[in-house]
């Protein structure tokens, strides 16, 4: 049997979705391009300036999104397999790991790097438990857990990018430490 043979045939309705996955990429590229125009190309350290990762980033998310609408109106995901649970979506989980990367955004300058990343970690964390189902997701002992593991990955990736690397990174103090 060949690919083709053992291809699962993609309702019209179902490859509606996935185009709309693909518009979105490619939006998303074409967006970071935008902005990446207006970052200096000055080269820095190794000739690569700061302007290089986001092209790169926009680059490959352009590519990926122009490929995921392609493989969606020729067929669809052709080696997706149907799923077979009808398990809902859950919502409650969604709006815990927002709630972190939105208050992130708005509190980094506020808190510094290393708690706003540090609540970021904790709000994702309960969403994810929660999502899981776990019983103990909301203990007292959870959360302090939660939030030493997200101060323990936090305040070294800070420190890496302030201390060795030299970047500017949003600090609660003067100091540099924090």
């Amino acid at each position: 049997m060949t690919t083709s043979e053992n291809a699962v045939e993609t309702p019209s309705a179902a490859l509606w979705p996935q185009t709309l996955v693909g518009i979105g990429v490619l939006l998303t590229g074409l967006l970071l391009a935008m902005g990446a125009i207006d970052i200096s190309s000055e080269a820095g350290y190794g000739g690569v300036g700061p302007n290089f990762l986001p092209w790169m980033v926009s680059i490959v998310l352009t590519i990926c999104g122009a490929w995921i609408i392609w493989e969606a109106r020729t067929g669809g995901f052709r080696q997706l397999e149907a799923s077979d649970d009808d398990v809902p979506a859950y919502w409650p989980g969604f709006v815990w790991v927002s709630a972190g990367l939105l208050l992130n955004a708005a509190l980094i300058t506020t808190l510094g790097f290393i708690l706003s990343c540090t609540l970021t970690y904790v709000l994702a964390v309960q969403g994810l438990r929660r999502a899981n189902g776990q019983a103990a997701a909301n203990q007292p002992r959870m959360w302090l857990t939660d939030a030493l593991t997200g101060l323990l990955i936090s305040a070294p990736v800070y420190w890496a990018f302030t201390k060795f690397l030299a970047i500017n990174l949003p600090g609660l103090t003067n100091t540099g430490w924090i």
